[in-house]
């Protein structure tokens, strides 16, 4: 495994087991530090470099590659050339520097959205922790410049929401204070550059949330249909502690388990035996027994919605095997969808079966290397392939890079959960700390600094790298209006695209739309056959041989 407990080059360390991603495989909002993604939302791009400059040497103990994950794919570097240098830059050294790689990139069908950095967030939904840190991962989206996903059921868990009887969907919602908190929030800081996305599940079909969304703010928002995701296949889930709360969400439509309202359950909750209860979705498509009967339905959901006025409609799928894999990219390119997000095993959670977790579904290199050669076969037709988004265990700007080439020229974004939430846990907690009387409100989970942010510094001016390049962006009368998850969020992302340009400066590639899979290879034998890219040592081996017998 390229990631242990602990980093010494870098001074960080993971207060659990450490995943494929880097990241620890249970990430508590309460933590005070400091895994890679922990640390690097505060000093930012200084991470990227060992630690004690002057005092040590530093060698990677990442070259031998066992099995097939991403770590297993390396990224070429080249000793020449340049490639898509920007407008005025010549391929003369003073050009050719990394702050010089465009980051920039759009997708979509008809109608283009423009991202500043090839980087989206994951559905975040009815889990309470996105409730409570949303403005944190909103506003630092929305600075950033990239998309920001609003999952499904945030309607119908609000309590505050008011929903109307029967099937007609129009008009059905007559107001939903949460899902519009969230919209609003983003499209406060919203400049053009990035698009909040609002998804669909079964419920919220039924509900009316795209009929409501489409009336309230029109092509403001992109909608999304949703099919599954990574971390579970089943519908999604919180938990209650609430029998009130429980009694409310099954009259709501939801299945919930314990079945609040059998009087054997009330009493052992009323007794303390049972002391939560799961709040489940439906599965999709019980009703479909063929592929043409998928297609047809998915062809008409997407025609409805456009009905309503949305310019942009999405997917995001989960980690199904082949065939669904194939349905989704076929039928999303046929539809002109705008977006197919492809979340891989084991994904990410805010509550989901953990063995279920950990045992279902395609992991993520093997269903994006699929997805490949499946786009590639359409394109080959000429027909016109959906714009891609690769999910599933991603944390830092290699991890980008690779998804990236890999799914070349196909993948436009990256999108990340867990990454992208942690810096919004952190920030939030620094801003309690440092102002007890915003604590509460804003769930802080800290008294006072831990060791490992003083030592970084004890205002915020000092603590977060990127917090003078925010202040310049939205000004300082503004910046007294972002919380600090938010800054922590843009210096975070700051760190990976800063990364990221060295990573394409190096592979001499100077704007998004020149990565290929030609700038990776792959660390062994299994991952070459698995992935399609050739080895480490057959790359270039034969114009290699032609040197030397020249």
């Amino acid at each position: 495994m390229r990631f242990s407990k602990s980093n010494d080059v870098l001074g960080t360390t993971n207060r659990g087991n450490a995943a494929e991603s880097s990241l620890c495989t249970l990430c508590r909002a309460d933590c005070k530090g400091k895994c890679e993604t922990w640390l690097s939302s505060l000093v930012g791009r200084k991470l990227l470099y060992p630690r004690s400059f002057g005092m040590v040497t530093a060698g990677a103990n990442n070259t031998t590659h066992v099995g097939v994950s991403y770590n297993s794919l390396r990224i070429q570097g080249y000793a020449y050339g340049s490639h898509g240098l920007g407008k005025g830059l010549t391929n003369d050294p003073d050009d050719c520097i990394f702050p010089n790689v465009n980051l920039e990139t759009k997708f979509g069908d008809t109608l283009k959205t423009k991202v500043r950095m090839p980087l989206m967030t994951g559905a975040l939904g009815s889990t309470f922790i996105a409730e409570k840190y949303w403005d944190s991962f909103a506003i630092g989206g929305a600075l950033i410049g990239i998309p920001v996903v609003i999952g499904e059921n945030v309607v119908g868990v609000d309590l505050k929401s008011k929903i109307g009887k029967g099937k007609a969907k129009k008009g059905k919602i007559k107001s939903s204070p949460e899902l519009e908190r969230r919209i609003n929030t983003y499209l406060r800081y919203y400049d053009g550059y990035g698009a909040i996305i609002v998804q669909l599940n079964v419920e919220d079909t039924r509900n009316g949330v795209a009929e409501f969304v489409a009336e309230k703010y029109g092509n403001k928002c992109i909608i999304e249909l949703k099919w599954g995701q990574g971390a579970k296949n089943i519908g999604g889930e919180i938990q209650v502690t609430s029998l009130d709360y429980a009694l409310f969400l099954k009259n709501r439509g939801y299945i919930v388990d314990p079945d609040p309202t059998q009087p054997q359950v009330k009493e052992a909750f009323k007794q303390g035996a049972i002391k939560s209860f799961a709040r489940h979705s439906r599965l999709g498509g019980p009703n479909l027994d063929t592929v043409e009967q998928v297609r047809d339905d998915f062809m008409s959901s997407v025609e409805y919605l456009r009905s309503l006025g949305f310019k942009r409609v999405t997917l995001k799928t989960g980690s199904y095997g082949m065939e669904e894999l194939a349905m989704a990219i076929k039928f999303a390119s046929d539809a002109k969808c705008d977006l197919l997000t492809m979340d891989g095993s084991g994904g990410g959670t805010g509550m989901s079966p953990w063995n279920m977790m950990q045992s279902w579904g395609v992991p993520s290199i093997f269903l994006h290397s699929k997805a490949y050669e499946y786009a590639s076969i359409l394109a080959a037709k000429g027909e016109k392939v959906v714009d891609l988004s690769f999910a599933g265990g991603f944390a830092l700007e290699d991890h980008i890079f690779k998804a990236l080439a890999l799914g070349a020229p196909y993948t436009k974004l990256i999108c990340m959960g867990r990454a992208i939430m942690i810096p919004g846990f952190v920030g939030t907690n620094i801003e309690g700390a440092l102002n007890p009387e915003k604590k509460d409100k804003i769930f802080g989970n800290w008294d006072t600094l831990p060791k490992t942010v003083s030592d970084i510094g004890t205002k915020a001016e000092e603590i977060f790298a990127s917090y003078f390049d925010l202040q310049k962006k939205v000004g300082k009368k503004e910046m007294k209006n972002i919380p600090y998850g938010a800054i922590a969020f843009y210096t975070m992302a700051d760190k990976l695209a800063c990364g990221l340009q060295q990573l394409m400066a190096g592979a001499r590639k100077f704007s998004f739309d020149n990565i290929s899979r030609f700038d990776l290879f792959s660390g062994n034998r299994e991952t070459e056959r698995e992935t399609g890219i050739p080895h480490v040592s057959d790359v270039n081996d034969e114009s290699a041989k032609k040197i030397l017998n020249a």
